[in-house]
C-alpha cells in the first residue's frame, strides 16, 4: 500500500513538472510571436532555471514568478554597481553614471514590486504601466555611460534585466 501511495505521489509530482514546463514553453512561444525583441530561448532557459516558475500552474502564477525573478535581477545588478562604485580603481569619469544606475535599479525594483501587487489584485493595466517604467531604467543606465563615451561595466547585466522585465510585461499582457 505504501508503495502504491508513493507511486501515485511521484506520478502527480512528475505530471505537475511536465505541466509547468509546457506552460513555460507555450507562454514563451506566444510572447515571442507577439514581440520581435522577445527572446524565446532566453525566456525558456530563465524560467526553467527558476524553482518558482517550474511549479507555476497558471499564466498568472508564471507572471508572479517571472516578476520575482526580474526583481531579483534588479537587486543583483544594483549590488554589482555598488561594488564597482566602491572600488578605489573606479574612474572618476563614470562615478556619476554608476550612482545614477544605483538609483535607476532602485526605481526599477520598486516598479516591479508595484506591478506584482497590481497583478495579485488583478489590475493588469496598472501592472503594465509599472513594468513599462521598469523597462526604461536599465536602458537609461546604459545611456548614462554612452553619454560619457565610456563602456558600461554592466552592459550584459542590463541586457538580462531588460529581457527578464520583458518576460513579465509580455506575460502580463497575455492575462
Amino acid at each position: 500500500m505504501k508503495f502504491f501511495v508513493s507511486f501515485v505521489m511521484f506520478f502527480l509530482l512528475l505530471n505537475g513538472f511536465a505541466t509547468a514546463q509546457t506552460l513555460i514553453q507555450d507562454s514563451c512561444k506566444k510572447a515571442a510571436a507577439r514581440d520581435p525583441s522577445f527572446k524565446y530561448d532566453f525566456c525558456v532557459q530563465s524560467l526553467e532555471a527558476d524553482p518558482q516558475s517550474k511549479t507555476a500552474t497558471s499564466l498568472e502564477g508564471l507572471v508572479i514568478a517571472s516578476m520575482k525573478n526580474a526583481a531579483s535581477q534588479t537587486i543583483n545588478v544594483k549590488g554589482i554597481v555598488e561594488k564597482i562604485l566602491s572600488d578605489k580603481k573606479t574612474s572618476l569619469g563614470i562615478e556619476m553614471a554608476l550612482t545614477d544606475c544605483i538609483e535607476l535599479y532602485t526605481d526599477a525594483n520598486d516598479s516591479i514590486n508595484e506591478a506584482l501587487t497590481n497583478v495579485k489584485s488583478h489590475d493588469y493595466r496598472t501592472a503594465n504601466v509599472h513594468l513599462s517604467a521598469a523597462m526604461v531604467d536599465p536602458r537609461t543606465c546604459e545611456t548614462g555611460f554612452k553619454d560619457l563615451r565610456h563602456q558600461s561595466p554592466v552592459t550584459n547585466e542590463n541586457d538580462v534585466s531588460i529581457q527578464k522585465i520583458l518576460i513579465s510585461l509580455a506575460f502580463t499582457n497575455m492575462l
